[in-house]
C-alpha cells in the first residue's frame, strides 16, 4: 500500500530549521499502515531534510557549520545566471539533501532516542513549503 500526505509550514529564510517530527509521527499513526518505510521530500532547491536532536546549542551550532562550508558572502556562479544572491542557499541544500527515509514497526517511527527530523531553511527570504510525506508498507 502506498499513501501520500503533506506537510505545511512557513520558513523565517536562512537557517530556519523546523523539528518536523511529530508531524510525521502523525501521519504514519494515521495512515493505517502497520509497518513499512516513510520518505519526506521538499520540492525544491533550497530546503533540505535531516535528522539531529533538535535543542538550542545545535540550533545555534548547525547555522555555524553551514557558514564555514558555504559561506553567505563567498562568490557563487549561480548568482551570476539569475542574480538572486542565493549561491549559497543551493550548495547548502545541495550538502543536506532533499529527502530522508525513516522506517517504523507498528505504527511507531524507528528514531533513536534523541533523534527528530528537521527541516532547514537555505533560501534568503521567507517560504511557504509543503513537504511530500510518502509511506509505503502494509
Amino acid at each position: 500500500m502506498v499513501k501520500t500526505s503533506y506537510i505545511e509550514f512557513d520558513t523565517r529564510g536562512t537557517d530556519h530549521i523546523v523539528d518536523i517530527t511529530d508531524r510525521i509521527r502523525e501521519i504514519v499513526k494515521n495512515s493505517g499502515i502497520n509497518s513499512g518505510i516513510v520518505t519526506v521530500f521538499v520540492p525544491g532547491s533550497t530546503g533540505g531534510i535531516t535528522t539531529t536532536e533538535y535543542e538550542p546549542g545545535l540550533l545555534k551550532d548547525l547555522p555555524k557549520a553551514f557558514e564555514r562550508l558555504a559561506p553567505e558572502k563567498e562568490y557563487y556562479h549561480h548568482n551570476e545566471t539569475w542574480h538572486d544572491g542565493n549561491g549559497f542557499s543551493h550548495v547548502r541544500a545541495s550538502l543536506i539533501g532533499p529527502s530522508i527515509t525513516i522506517p517504523f514497526v507498528n505504527g511507531e517511527l524507528i528514531l533513536g532516542t534523541w533523534q527528530q527530523v528537521i527541516f532547514c531553511e537555505f533560501d534568503i527570504r521567507p517560504r511557504r513549503r509543503r513537504l511530500v510525506v510518502q509511506l509505503v508498507g502494509d
